[in-house]
């Protein structure tokens, strides 16, 4: 029998009294309205934890994994809670294990450009104290004021600056993990380059706490840019926004920054852009660079001129830093808006080749039509990164949405794209894995699994659809 076959074993209050013994009676929750607070991510994912941990140390987190082997109840490693794939629900049951408590940045190292972190730390909270440093980290994902760099790590996050500089693993030298077993090792390097060995720590960036639990974290810093300037520009077609987009890659122009809302969008937010002419517009497109003031003053004109070339109805400087805020407040207020006027909402994020951006939104109408559902369509123009919000106006349709989320996903394979940016599989996606993954593939991830977690003990129920049903 495998060990995927054998139940889980209840966490009883002897188990419970061996955790309080272990982690510290002050580390534990089980008042139950308070784990309640530990029941779901943000999606609409639910169960709550019979147990939840809050450590404050590695060796809290090694202790609760040596009981979990020992007594074989699940664990689920736990962030801040916003993740948008269901993985820090506690689908099993067991304990919640958050790493919410261990939130210091350790150091932060000027001369060798590397920041030592625990998991918990906020990201905007890092940003800032590297900024204070004179230097940069450059990951920003959309909710970087409320999610945790542990978080950005087990689902390996992007962002709008990812066009230029890279997704969370990019910044990942090394880091320190507690394996399923209590073992704790460190991979990586605390240097720019290193090979030896196989990346350890790479592959459990983006494993979404499936693998091992991050408990320390070594990461890239850059000099922070000297400035950064934003324009604005509206087009009458999402065609216009895209060919602009490719053509400014094209010139050799690096954004640090490509973003655009379609038509839904701009319908939904558009009160709160200070510009004419943009309830008008068909696609809304916001460019940022950033580097030496004169080198930039002079590229973001360039761009402004390839966006008017390209059909732009309006091309627009965002003169200072508060209107430069304000444009992306109105970015993130679009999430925000759909969810609050859509009975049904399902976030979902996909990216196809950076060419076909155009030709896959330009499908999107025929699949709202043929499936009963609204989709909003917007996200990082530079990577093809398109953040599709598909709604309905009551949630009885749930099932044909279904079928329709499978149809725009099929396009987006068909494009050669892939259907998970940033957000991961957990337990949102796990059901479409198969249609991007080979047999063999989830063959192998699935033995690559058993080797870090023979037990099946740590964030059971997530990623694999097969490893759920058993």
């Amino acid at each position: 029998m495998n060990a995927t076959d054998l139940p889980y074993g209840p966490i009883t209050p002897e188990i419970i009294d061996l955790i309080r013994k272990a982690a510290g009676s002050d580390a534990l929750v089980v008042d139950p309205e308070k784990l309640k607070d530990f029941g779901s991510d943000a999606t609409d994912y639910r169960r709550i934890p019979e147990l939840v941990v809050e450590a404050t140390t590695d060796r809290q987190v090694q202790a609760v994994m040596r009981l979990a082997s020992e007594h074989r109840f699940p664990v689920t490693p736990r962030g801040l809670g916003t993740g948008l794939a269901g993985g820090a629900v506690a689908l099993r049951g067991g304990v919640i294990l958050s790493l919410a408590r261990m939130n210091r940045i350790l150091s932060i190292d000027r001369e060798n450009l590397i920041a030592t972190v625990e998991p918990g730390v906020v990201t905007m909270d890092l940003k800032k104290a590297a900024i204070a440093r004179g230097l940069c980290y450059p990951p920003d994902p959309a909710s970087l004021d409320t999610c945790s760099i542990g978080g950005n790590a087990g689902t390996n996050a992007g962002g709008p600056s990812c066009i230029k500089y890279g997704t969370t693993r990019d910044y990942v030298l090394g880091l320190e993990a507690v394996l399923a077993s209590g073992e704790k090792i460190r991979a990586g390097v605390q240097t720019r380059k290193g090979v030896v060995g196989y990346d350890l720590a790479h592959l459990l960036v983006g494993s979404e706490g499936t693998l091992g639990i991050i408990t320390r974290l070594y990461l890239k810093l850059i000099p922070n840019p000297p400035a950064i300037t934003t324009l604005v520009a509206l087009f009458p077609e999402l065609s216009g926004a895209m060919h602009a987009v490719s053509t400014v890659l094209a010139s050799g122009y690096v954004p640090c920054a490509m973003e655009f809302l379609d038509r839904h969008c701009i319908e939904l937010v558009g009160d709160l852009l200070p510009f004419e002419g943009v309830r008008e517009a068909g696609a809304f497109l916001l460019v940022e660079m950033d580097g030496a003031p004169g080198v930039i003053a002079r590229e973001i004109e360039e761009v402004g001129g390839i966006c008017m070339e390209c059909g732009a109805a309006d091309a627009l400087l965002a003169p200072d830093s508060q209107k430069r805020a304000q444009m992306w407040e109105v970015r993130k207020q679009v999430s925000l808006r759909i969810e609050h006027n859509s009975p049904l909402y399902i976030p979902e994020d996909v990216v196809v080749p950076i060419g076909r951006i155009a030709e896959f939104v330009e499908g999107l109408p025929e699949i709202e039509r043929l499936y009963g559902m609204k989709i909003y369509s917007f996200g990082h123009a530079g990577d093809g990164n398109i953040h599709l919000n598909i709604t309905a106006d009551t949630r009885d349709r749930a099932q044909r949405v279904e079928e329709g989320i499978r149809a725009a996903l099929e396009r987006v394979l068909s494009m050669g794209g892939t259907i998970s940016g940033e957000h991961g599989i957990g337990i949102a996606k796990m059901r479409f894995l198969p249609m991007e993954l080979s047999p063999e593939s989830i063959r192998i991830q699935e033995g690559i699994k058993k080797v870090f977690d023979p037990l099946m003990i740590l964030n059971p129920g997530k990623i694999f659809p097969q490893e759920r049903e058993t």
